[in-house]
Order: structure tokens, then sequence, then C-alpha cells
């Protein structure tokens, strides 16, 4: 018997089956359901991982999710680590408007080492990683590589 045994109601694993049978979810999610499925018909760990080429701590993780967080948990992702934004839409926008203009002087064009400076410079900032203003530009579409005034729109 399995330390974290699945029994599925009928409406669980016409969804699962559903799921699998459609191929129109993420392929993680796709797996996890067929561990639920196999789980549910009595296969031990070690034949789900042979039968899905998949590491038995995959197995442990979805039947531990199911048991203890549900069904729709076991299927999803858990929230990433994600923090909270570094600049608001204000701080954004001045950056943006930054990339966009002249350069300081004996420099061809802005280096995400000159804005982070300047922003921090300009009191938009306490501190910002070089990192992040490349993450900003890139979610904003913008290039610094595009032109010798700074960024532009693709």
């Amino acid at each position: 018997m399995q330390k974290h045994e699945i029994k599925l109601t009928p409406k669980e694993r016409q969804k699962l089956l559903a799921m699998v049978s459609k191929g129109r979810n993420q392929a993680v999610v796709i797996r996890r359901a067929h561990i639920l499925l196999k789980s549910d018909e009595g296969k031990t760990d070690r034949e789900i991982c042979e039968q899905l080429y998949i590491d038995d701590e995959t197995v442990r993780r979805t039947r531990l999710r199911f048991c203890e967080e549900g069904l729709d948990n076991a299927l999803s992702d858990k929230p990433g680590r994600g923090g909270t934004a570094k600049l608001d839409e204000g701080q954004e926008a001045h950056l943006t408007a930054l990339a966009c203009t002249e350069p300081p002087d004996g420099r061809a064009r802005w280096t995400l080492e000159l804005l982070a400076q300047r922003l921090v410079e300009d009191g938009v900032i306490e501190h910002i990683a070089p990192e992040t203003v490349r993450l900003i530009l890139k979610k904003n579409r913008l290039s610094l590589g595009r032109s010798k005034a700074g960024a532009l729109p693709r």
C-alpha cells in the first residue's frame, strides 16, 4: 500500500482522462494527470516511473500534493518565487525615456550599467541591478543596440 493512496472520484477520473486524451495542456500537466490515473489504478511508484520514464520523486510529489491540496493543485505548478516589481510604472517610464535620450558625453550609447547608475543618481530608486534594467527594457520591447541615441522600439 502506498503512503499517499490515490482514490479518484468518477468525476476526477473523467476530467483526467479528457486531459490526457485531448493533449491540449502543458506536457507537465498531462504527465501529472497520467501519474494520478496510474496511481488510482493501483500501480506502484516504481511501475509508474518505468511506464512514464520519470523520476520517483516526481510521482511522490504529485501523490502528496493530490492528498494534501486536491486535484487542481496537484496538476498545476506552485507559484514561483518571483518577487515584487522593482520599479513602478512611473519609474519604468523614466527608465524608458532615459534610454531614448542621448547618451552621456564621451559615450556612443547607453549601457545597462550607465542606465542603472543614472536611475540611482536621479533619485528614481535607491539601487537597481543592470540585469533588472535589461529585463525592464526587454519587457517594453526596447533595445540599446538599435540606435546611437538609445533605445528604439522594434
